[in-house]
């Protein structure tokens, strides 16, 4: 009798409990590995819902036993849930009073970083969240770009890259240390392999192809200094913003006059700095002229309409609105240079400066992100990586996990 009734109840529960809803509020155990399992999910052909605003942007997906096992592998809370109940929240996120939607996770996007592939002292903060999340990436660079790689993949994202062909503006500090010499030795020779006689030139060529990649209808991602230092050399593409120690040359000296903003994609009114002893690139960034304490240091996602704005809602999704800041080479934007065509989503008001902006260029999408890492305040060349076992609920780096699912959106849904 027993048994009988066992089984009963194991058929009774197969029948109702038919999804697997994954919170991504405070009750979340892994916030970031929980978008691994939603990628992993992905890749095994199985359509995601994506609950915009719903606790945090919880995932929802039918019930897979193999599902459950892997979230319990991963660390990641998960509850089973009937129909009915799902069939309940979809009804409630459907109400036109309700500050709610469902998104379609579809594919599990094909993702590239663009990183040099030798090894600098410092990590980048996408590339951790990709592998403690377990999402699988290629690493790929100027080689790859320049021989059209670009189009096998749906995201990029910009490793700690400068892009004026200054070397990170590193020549000051660190000019005679072995790992500075060999990024300037292996830039040099790629740039020669290719016919420049400047590596400004080989990396305003990258750049290029990026943001036709960007106009084809690719998602590009961009953290720290690879965001100013992009518009900045797609800026100078008609002149010459790099010293002596840079390509052998001075600057011009009308280079300021000559930048032409309309050639960016997200900054414009900005100013250079062509000192090759000034660890900056232009105005945009506001690292060296904010004043403000660590404890008071913070920036404030905006509230979108879930219904009439997905693509912001999305990249927003969070268990909290109010991320705690931290600092970068780039470690924010003056909001006065950013185009007005540029989506702010992410703001200190009080001094002036976005840290989180979304832009469309063609078919494309791309997003800044200023700041190294957001789970280490003021991140120094040779501070060993963040371990993000500590961080596994990282509001900050849940901003750059949202980016990766972006292009897995049924894309129907997210026309702008």
């Amino acid at each position: 009798m027993n048994k009988i009734f066992l089984v009963v109840m194991i058929i009774t529960l197969s029948v109702k409990a038919n999804y697997l809803l994954i919170p991504m509020d405070e009750e979340q155990t892994n916030h970031l590995k929980a978008y691994g399992i939603v990628y992993w999910v992905l890749q095994n052909g199985i359509e995601v819902q994506w609950l915009l605003n719903y606790r945090g942007g919880s995932f929802m997906c039918v019930y897979n036993i193999k599902i459950h096992n892997e979230c319990n592998i991963r660390g990641v809370k998960c509850e089973i849930i009937t129909d009915a109940k799902a069939t309940s929240i979809i009804d409630y996120i459907s109400q036109p009073d309700v500050n709610m939607d469902v998104v379609k996770l579809e594919k599990a996007p094909k993702i590239a970083v663009y990183a040099p592939p030798n090894k600098l002292p410092w990590d980048d903060a996408v590339m951790l969240a990709l592998n403690y999340a377990e999402i699988p990436y290629d690493r790929i660079y100027d080689d790859e770009v320049i021989r059209g790689d670009l189009k096998k993949y749906d995201w990029l994202h910009l490793h700690h890259e400068d892009f004026t062909g200054q070397y990170g503006k590193f020549w000051s500090a660190y000019r005679n240390t072995q790992w500075y010499q060999e990024d300037v030795k292996l830039q040099t020779e790629t740039a020669q392999k290719y016919g420049f006689t400047k590596v400004s030139q080989l990396k305003l060529h990258v750049a290029k192809v990026i943001k036709q990649y960007v106009f084809n209808g690719g998602f590009l991602f961009a953290m720290c200094s690879a965001t100013d230092t992009y518009d900045i050399a797609l800026a100078a593409e008609n002149t010459d913003i790099c010293d002596f120690p840079f390509d052998g040359d001075p600057p011009d000296p009308n280079a300021q006059e000559k930048l032409n903003y309309d050639n960016c994609l997200a900054f414009r009114n900005f100013k250079v700095s062509t000192n090759p002893y000034e660890y900056e690139h232009s105005d945009i960034d506001v690292s060296h002229t904010r004043k403000v304490n660590v404890n008071d240091d913070y920036f404030t996602l905006f509230d979108f309409s879930a219904k009439w704005d997905p693509v912001p809602t999305m990249l927003c999704q969070n268990h909290e609105n109010i991320i705690k800041g931290f600092m970068g080479q780039t470690t924010a934007f003056k909001k006065d240079l950013i185009k007005p065509n540029v989506l702010i989503m992410g703001e200190n008001k009080s001094l002036n400066e976005a840290r989180y902006i979304y832009g469309i260029h063609g078919k494309g999408f791309f997003v800044f992100y200023g700041g190294h890492d957001p789970e280490d305040y003021q991140h120094f060349v040779y501070d060993p990586p963040t371990n993000l076992d500590i961080y596994k609920n990282s509001s900050g780096y849940r901003l750059i996990l949202n980016n990766v699912l972006f292009p897995a959106a049924k894309k129907k849904k997210l026309k702008t």
